[in-house]
């Protein structure tokens, strides 16, 4: 099997953790996630400032373990190239070099279509249909894994690459050990699978688990990995003596994370989530088998990301009686100051908190100094002539740019893929490993449709009414403009009422702010899971979205301490 570990979630994540994979056990690939789609957009302001266009923490890490990895055969693959992955090579080769190692430093780049116009064409948004209405700042395309595999073919021992999907990190070493060709689609997506369970590091292993009270000493949480076999089926794991869980709770919260229908599109595969078994084989110790796959599209989303504007917010503290009135109060007297009309976009939220509320005010403008000082002094000058009890959590000040992410997607072969190892390009097909197909696994047969309960068939089983959480479990996050809320239960009774229960109109009734806006919903019952998709939730993206809860990671946990009328025999 080829053990492949995770050491990064996102930049910004546990520095110790590439040296505690290492050393915590045996591993044959260290990887790391750092480019989630905000990331692209702060790098692209590191590199105005004159700072690198990559994650300089990357290096950091390396400097503790690259010399243990050379002497064991660990190969190294990472993201953390991000907008200057040629860059990011040379200052690892200038690490080795300066620890005295004989490490071979590979890029992988071509994801880069920012001065691309005529690839980019018009760059329509998916969700939106509108054309990209600004010159990008940043404009990068999914690679998948061949890049990679190529590159430890040539004999990188690490390998720095740009925007690759989070889970060509565990298909590209994939594709290296086991030769797996275009057309062996079911392998493929099963390293897919295995990819997205780990790329966001503690996610896997009990990190902001819904159930959190079952997972033991969360503060030590293990980073995960995967042992990947020949067809692509995985057990995702982590070190013995780190805190953590791995579940097939665990790992059905992580494969609910920012997805959309069951049909997972990737450059390399199209991986079939509703086609995934689980299965606990043991104490921390997680099968994944079944995947299937299909042919990958004929396109590559791209990220795209332009300057918005810029963007203001002030939060003040509404306390004891009458809180929707204040915050009346509270508007009106800001906006007797400065017009509310002579911003592009004002965005208000009121959060209820015990006994308080935060009134957020957001403003956004092209005109810098029209969303800085002229509003936040604005907001201020109110502090005498307001609602009882007024006071702020934030102090006036200058507006700040934001960017806005723009979706898209070009045609595959319009983006050509470079890998140079050595100062010299590396082909992206070498020779594939002899050996037989691996084979394509027999589609399983349809089981019958979930027995929704007898409150589905007109019955009324005796039911309590308590927190959706419960029962359920939840997880969410960010897709661009778009939340992904994913639930799931752990019985198969549980899931049929759960599947009757939460409809599309439910979850509007219980999550007001979805309210109006365009829902999804796919049915995943090998997971006992359902996913919806929330069109148009955080806005822009999440660097243009108001919202206190920018990420949506909140959103399932919202849903969770909603109530409903709950069959007391599933409790």
């Amino acid at each position: 099997m080829l053990r492949v570990a995770n050491c990064s979630g996102f930049y910004g994540d546990r520095l110790s953790a590439a040296r505690e994979m290492v050393e915590g056990g045996p591993i044959d690939v260290l990887t790391g996630d750092w480019l989630a789609e905000l990331t692209m957009l702060i790098l692209a302001g590191n590199r105005s400032k004159g700072r690198p266009g990559y994650a300089p923490t990357f290096l950091r890490q390396l400097e503790e373990v690259l010399g243990t990895c050379a002497d064991r055969g660990i190969k190294i693959v990472s993201n953390a190239g991000g907008l200057d992955p040629s860059g990011c090579a040379e200052a690892v080769a200038e690490l080795a070099g300066r620890l005295g190692l004989p490490v071979r430093v590979a890029s992988v780049t071509g994801d880069d279509l920012t001065g691309e116009p005529g690839v980019l064409g018009d760059a329509v948004n998916p969700d939106t249909g509108e054309k990209l209405p600004a010159a990008p700042l940043t404009a990068n395309a999914y690679l998948g894994g061949r890049p990679i595999a190529a590159a430890l073919s040539a004999g990188a021992d690490v390998v720095v690459t740009g925007r690759v999907t989070d889970a060509a990190l565990v298909t590209g070493p994939g594709i290296w050990r086991y030769g797996w060709r275009p057309d062996d689609h079911d392998a493929l997506a099963g390293s897919v699978v295995a990819g997205h369970v780990i790329e966001c590091g503690c996610q896997a292993t009990g990190g902001n688990y819904a159930f959190f009270g079952e997972v033991p000493e969360p503060e030590r949480c293990g980073f995960p990995l995967v042992e990947l076999e020949a067809d692509g089926s995985s057990v995702v794991t982590k070190h013995p003596g780190t805190g953590g869980l791995v579940s097939v709770g665990t790992v059905t919260a992580q494969l609910l994370y920012e997805i959309g229908s069951p049909r997972y599109l990737g450059p390399d595969a199209v991986a079939r989530f509703d086609s995934i078994r689980l299965e606990q084989q043991g104490p921390d110790r997680v099968r994944i088998s079944g995947v299937r796959g299909e042919a990958p599209p004929d396109t590559l989303k791209v990220a795209i990301n332009y300057l918005g504007g810029y963007r203001n917010t002030m939060t003040l503290v509404l306390t004891g009686l009458d809180l929707e009135a204040k915050a009346r109060l509270a508007q009106d007297a800001i906006w007797a100051r400065v017009p509310k009309d002579s911003f592009e976009q004002v965005h208000t939220e009121l959060t209820p908190l015990a006994g308080t509320a935060l009134l957020r005010i957001t403003v956004m403008d092209p005109d810098r100094a029209k969303a800085g000082r002229a509003f936040s002094s604005a907001v201020v000058e109110t502090g005498l002539a307001s609602y009882p009890g007024f006071y702020g959590l934030t102090p006036p000040g200058d507006a700040s740019p934001y960017g806005v992410y723009w979706p898209a997607f070009v045609p595959a072969a319009a983006v050509r893929p470079r890998v140079v190892l050595d100062g010299r390009e590396v082909p992206l097909d070498p020779p594939a490993p002899d050996h037989p197909a691996v084979p394509r696994r027999p589609v399983p047969s349809a089981g019958p449709e979930p027995d929704r309960g007898e409150e589905h068939r007109g019955g009324a089983a005796p039911a309590v009414r308590v927190p959706l959480g419960t029962i359920v479990g939840a997880r969410s996050g960010d897709k661009g403009g778009n939340a992904n809320l994913g639930v799931w239960v752990r019985t198969a009774e549980q899931f049929a009422w759960l599947a009757g229960h939460l409809t599309v109109e439910r979850l509007r009734e219980l999550l007001p702010a979805t309210d109006g806006l365009r829902i999804e919903r796919f049915e995943l019952p090998n997971l006992l899971a359902l996913n919806f998709v929330v069109h148009g939730l955080l806005g822009r993206g999440v660097a243009a979205s108001p919202r206190l809860d920018a990420q949506a990671k909140a959103l399932g946990e919202e849903l969770r301490a909603a109530e409903a009328a709950i069959p007391r025999s599933l409790l």
